[in-house]
């Protein structure tokens, strides 16, 4: 039985794990994962990032999404590919994005794995603000 493709859009915490055991296939040797994570930053003016709020365009951030996937699978052999991204606030230290892909050799499953977060980055209709601590 094929799983299709996790591609996700939630407001809620983002469980790595899930989406990792979500891209598991036995006729596959490796699977890459990509976690973006908010990180403890300062602005200009040496505010610290306490988190950070992403907003979408849903609807046209999961239509991208999902060609990315596709465009993903007619470059490299994946067998099962996860693309979750958070929306809504943030905190430092947790997931904002997860990518994870599964593929017969590691070297296609990293070079794809970096491709889908280098576009998404590129191409996703999300957008992120910073939310300033003390």
């Amino acid at each position: 039985m094929d799983t299709p493709d996790l591609v996700h859009l939630t407001r809620d915490p983002i469980d790595s794990a899930a989406a990792i055991a979500q891209v598991g296939d036995p006729s596959c040797g490796a699977i890459a994962v990509f976690l973006g994570t908010t990180r403890a930053d300062a602005d200009a003016a040496g505010r610290r990032t306490a988190a950070l709020d992403y907003e979408a365009y849903d609807q046209m951030a999961l239509e991208q999404m999902r060609l990315l996937a596709a465009q993903a699978r007619q470059r490299w052999p994946i067998a099962r590919l996860a693309m979750v991204h958070r929306v809504g606030r943030v905190a430092v230290g947790e997931v904002s994005v997860v990518i994870a892909v599964s593929c017969p050799h590691r070297a296609e499953a990293f070079e794809a794995c970096r491709w889908l977060i280098d576009e998404l980055k590129k191409v996703v209709p999300i957008w992120k603000e910073q939310v300033s601590g003390q």
